[in-house]
């Protein structure tokens, strides 16, 4: 058969859908296109609004329908026959995973296979959940075992994952796409003291309450803390309540609430430090970290695999140990006493994160990957 595109991306969900799987897909697709590369993308038709085919942003998009929902996940029994019946066509076929479908796809695609691992799935307890995760990882690893290459976030998160074994001696290491943010304004900040600023979702997993005791074991009178993100409506248990009563009672902490795209280059102009202190091991990298070192601001990350790998590589930070709140105090103080240059610090970020690197690399990999 004739080769229709030079390269079939496979994912479960993309644009105008929103997640971090979703936006490196989506960056990938468009960037290619825009280098002279045909791309399809095949996908679920998550939301019946949307045209079962189109082309959005020069990407030939087809949506496979939903016939039912699992948890977070879709069943489209024609999305796995629509994959392979694109994969005849492509030079390379590039799976985006965690995919439950992934294994089936693997097993029977007609192109070389790259496969770009994200993160070990994390679901909450419960029967259900466990066996969606044990699925999933069964799959994920046929697909992982069968693929040409794969490309993981890091090698210190690959090495990490649960399914190292079947991706050893395989992976190519390249970062989650990240976009550099505007010059923005500083119009969160109240004061000179040190502003510490953490955006993300509001959950247990994100450790703030070790970064809120943390804060208040270092901050002066003048010190802020800056807390961006949905807290108004996260569903509960004792750490959101705890973290309530913590801000309730310091006045130099701000709870932001949730910040729309547009206000989010002023939020990280109002920031000496930015603070990732996840406490669970499933998080792969943390793009928000890498967006606010790419505009000079240094990054306080926990010591968890692939999360503490960008303040690693360009030395633009601290890596402090999870779920302790002096050791986050002592990252702090060391930022406030010796600030990192903020113009050589972003510009390492931007040369090892940005979106071109990451497009070169990509292209690198499909291109020599695919069938000549």
């Amino acid at each position: 058969m004739p080769r229709t595109h030079d390269v079939l991306i496979g994912v479960n969900y993309y644009a105008p859908y929103v997640s971090g799987l979703t936006n490196v897909a989506r960056d990938v697709a468009v960037g290619l296109v825009q280098r002279g590369l045909r791309v399809k993308v095949v996908t679920s038709r998550h939301d019946a609004a949307l045209p079962a085919h189109e082309v959005l942003d020069g990407v030939e998009v087809e949506r496979a329908p939903v016939v039912a929902r699992l948890g977070k996940g879709v069943i489209s029994p024609s999305f796995v026959p629509r994959l392979l019946a694109a994969s005849r066509t492509a030079g390379v076929t590039n799976l985006h995973l965690p995919m439950l479908e992934a294994g089936l796809v693997a097993g029977r695609c007609s192109s070389p296979l790259v496969v770009t691992y994200h993160c070990d799935v994390s679901l909450p307890p419960g029967l259900l959940n466990s066996v969606q995760r044990t699925g999933i990882d069964l799959s994920s690893r046929r697909a992982l075992r069968a693929a040409d290459a794969v490309v993981v976030t890091s090698d210190d998160y690959a090495r990490h994952s649960r399914l190292w074994p079947a991706m050893a001696g395989r992976t190519v290491a390249i970062p989650p796409s990240c976009h550099q943010r505007p010059a923005g304004s500083p119009r969160y900040r109240d004061g000179q003291g040190l502003h510490v600023g953490f955006l993300g979702r509001i959950v247990e997993e994100k450790g703030l309450q070790y970064l809120v005791r943390g804060f208040q074991r270092f901050a002066g009178p003048d010190d802020r803390l800056l807390i961006g993100g949905d807290f108004a409506n996260v569903a509960g248990g004792s750490v959101v309540d705890e973290i309530r009563g913590l801000v309730d009672a310091d006045p130099r902490t701000r709870l932001l609430g949730f910040l729309p795209d547009e206000d989010i280059a002023d939020f990280y102009a109002s920031l000496d430090v930015f603070a990732l202190p996840s406490i669970n091991a499933f998080e792969a990298f943390g793009i928000v970290q890498v967006e606010a070192m790419m505009v000079g601001v240094p990054a306080l990350a926990s010591d968890l695999p692939g999360v503490r790998t960008p303040v690693q590589e360009t030395g633009f930070g601290v890596v402090v140990a999870r779920e302790d709140a002096d050791a986050i105090a002592d990252g702090l103080r060391r930022l406030a006493a010796d600030r990192p240059d903020r113009e050589t610090g972003a510009a390492r970020a931007r040369e090892r994160y940005g979106l071109d690197t990451v497009l070169d690399a990509y292209e690198r990999l499909l291109t020599s990957t695919a069938v000549h």
